[in-house]
């Protein structure tokens, strides 16, 4: 599969009225580099990620049936589907798991939707909205294994490159591989595209390392955003021609991320949110000495009683 410049610049022009354009912040000699750091913060977006983006293009790009939409989401997914929904008119259910946290599943449900636990991790969830859809009739959301998720979740790195600085390489948090797949098709042979996944929960890593998407065991502080058990083939197809490579980030990498984020900048992140910073400051991956870096901090749905326990 290959997703164009051409699909991302359409799929923006056709949300651009929905999402918010979300600033660049950038930093020179931060973070432990010498070089250039440019933050894109999609943190901000409506609904707390850059999820918002994947939804919208995917309701607005298909006809959605009177049953409405569905989506399996460890929060993030489903929050921007209800938000999305709610903003069309459209009926949304969403499936999360167990481990979702309690302000993802709040932030789901004050856009309307409704939650349906389905099961201990995000892979029970997506087999119960898996059969609601077969019963109902209901549009299927992916999270991140659909062309128009992909696709919409690119044009966060379009607007980067139009508002913020040239850059040499893009540091981008991995779940299910939807972000990275958008990002890396935009940036596809002009910038270096690396992913980052917590060493507990590396669904990409491996596919990229069997030659194919293979099953993961999941144990990441972060597994509630980048929990995907296997990236699936369109991610796989996409990713294996795009991107450089993927780091892997420990799970006190990523606490050290989300503190130093609060500390300098005030910046409430979930750990997925700061999974791909957590790659620069740990030495996971390391610039050559002035190389201009761009860090994209995707989510904000973070447990604030937690953040102040890793923050103290």
């Amino acid at each position: 599969m290959t997703i164009t410049r051409a699909d991302i610049e359409a799929a923006h022009a056709r949300i651009a009225p929905h999402v918010r354009r979300t600033p660049v912040l950038n930093q020179a000699g931060a973070f432990g580099h010498d070089g250039p750091v440019s933050l894109k913060l999609e943190f901000l977006q409506h609904a707390g990620s850059f999820k918002t983006r994947g939804a919208f293009n995917a309701l607005l790009s298909q006809e959605v049936p009177s049953a409405g939409v569905a989506a399996a989401s460890g929060g993030n997914h489903g929050a921007a589907v209800a938000y999305a929904a709610k903003q069309l008119g459209v009926k949304a259910r969403i499936f999360v798991p167990e481990i979702s946290s309690p302000a993802k599943i709040a932030v789901i449900r004050s856009h309307g939707a409704e939650v349906m636990i389905g099961g201990a991790r995000y892979a029970d969830a997506q087999d119960a909205c898996d059969r609601y859809v077969a019963e109902s009739g209901a549009l299927r959301i992916h999270p991140f294994a659909a062309a128009s998720t992909m696709i919409g979740q690119g044009t966060a790195a379009l607007e980067w490159e139009q508002d913020g600085p040239a850059l040499d390489t893009v540091l981008v948090a991995v779940g299910g591989g939807g972000l990275i797949s958008g990002v890396a098709s935009w940036w596809a042979g002009r910038v270096k595209v690396v992913g980052v996944e917590p060493e507990g929960s590396r669904a990409l890593h491996a596919a990229l390392e069997a030659g194919g998407p293979v099953d993961v065991e999941i144990d990441s502080v972060a597994a509630d955003s980048l929990g995907a058990k296997n990236t699936g083939d369109l991610v796989y197809e996409v990713c294996r021609e795009a991107v450089d490579h993927v780091a892997l980030v420990t799970d006190a990498a990523i606490r050290d991320a989300q503190r130093m984020l609060w500390r300098d900048y005030r910046i409430a992140s979930e750990p997925g949110g700061a999974a791909a910073l957590a790659a620069l400051i740990s030495g996971a991956y390391k610039p050559r000495p002035g190389e201009r870096v761009g860090v994209l901090l995707c989510g904000a749905n973070v447990e604030l009683v937690r953040l102040a326990e890793i923050a103290s």
